[in-house]
């Protein structure tokens, strides 16, 4: 069954193994006696890789069902044998490490000292795939169109905390002086800076642009904001950043508008795989990550 879920989710069987830390060959004997014992072909090639057929597709809604009996099933054993001590890896992107993860590792060295967290920085569309193939045990992860839905049932969610973007201008820029909320379509023609694709806020952009009526002429990318707020300083374009991600840059040399969309919002979450949330070792750091968030000012 995982191996199943392992191939849809990675559409080659190479990928799934590498995912599974199997051989190819193992992947392909594990789906070869799937296939025989239901008597049905599973899968079908699909260019390059492969992809499932009817009957696989309705096997995977089960396998997903029996995968989070499976993950239930750990916590209450765990929970069973005091669940005391161990290691939760967590996957988190840079500003949420920042914001969040690090003040639940504080509280959780006072509070559950024989709990231990590995921290591993992620993006936030790198965190969620490191969590479905069991390399993290918590994802912070965000909000993005192509990360798995709301109603995922691989996954459970906790909302965390929504962050808005701020424009970022040259100084120059005729809308610099100004103090209160932009609108996003105000800045249809400028040449922007931005996160590269794959990027979470890069989606996030494109979505305020796009409901603004235009496309970002994007002439400048960067993953890191400073780097962004440094070439807004030199005249280099405009952009759109998380509040959260401008703490610490310089910036003296750019105004810092407020955006009129309500799209233009970073909204990050925790996800663990279906059914361990109650885990005694996973329950304590997610409630130290929300409590974390609540004491949050980034809106």
């Amino acid at each position: 069954m995982r191996t199943l879920r392992a191939v849809a989710d990675h559409r080659t069987v190479t990928a799934a193994a590498a995912a599974l830390y199997l051989t190819p060959s193992a992947v392909s004997q594990q789906l070869a006696a799937l296939e025989q014992e239901t008597g049905h072909h599973l899968l079908a090639r699909d260019g390059r890789g492969v992809r499932l057929t009817a009957a696989g597709e309705i096997l995977l809604g089960h396998a997903d069902a029996v995968l989070a009996q499976l993950e239930r099933a750990e916590a209450d054993l765990a929970a069973y044998g005091s669940g005391a001590a161990g290691e939760v890896t967590v996957a988190a992107f840079a500003t949420g490490i920042t914001l969040v993860l690090a003040p639940a590792l504080t509280a959780l060295a006072a509070s559950a000292p024989g709990l231990r967290l590995k921290v591993l920085d992620a993006e936030g569309d790198a965190s969620l795939p490191m969590l479905l193939d069991s390399r993290a045990d918590i994802a912070v992860a965000v909000e993005y169109r192509g990360a798995p839905r709301a109603d995922d049932r691989r996954l459970t969610r906790v909302p965390l905390y929504a962050e808005p973007f701020d424009a970022v201008l040259p100084l120059a820029h005729p809308l610099a002086a100004g103090t209160g909320p932009i609108a996003v379509a105000e800045l249809a023609a400028e040449p922007w800076i931005g996160p590269y694709p794959g990027n979470p806020c890069h989606d996030v952009v494109l979505l305020a642009c796009e409901h603004a009526g235009f496309q970002p002429r994007v002439l400048h990318s960067s993953d890191d904001f400073r780097a962004v707020v440094a070439l807004a300083s030199a005249g280099a374009g405009v952009a759109l950043v998380p509040r959260s991600a401008l703490r610490g840059a310089d910036l003296a040399a750019v105004s810092v508008r407020p955006v009129d969309s309500e799209l233009a919002t970073r909204k990050v979450f925790a996800a663990v795989r279906s059914g361990a949330d109650q885990h005694p070792l996973i329950r304590p750091v997610l409630d130290a990550l929300t409590a974390a968030a609540s004491g949050l000012s980034v809106s």
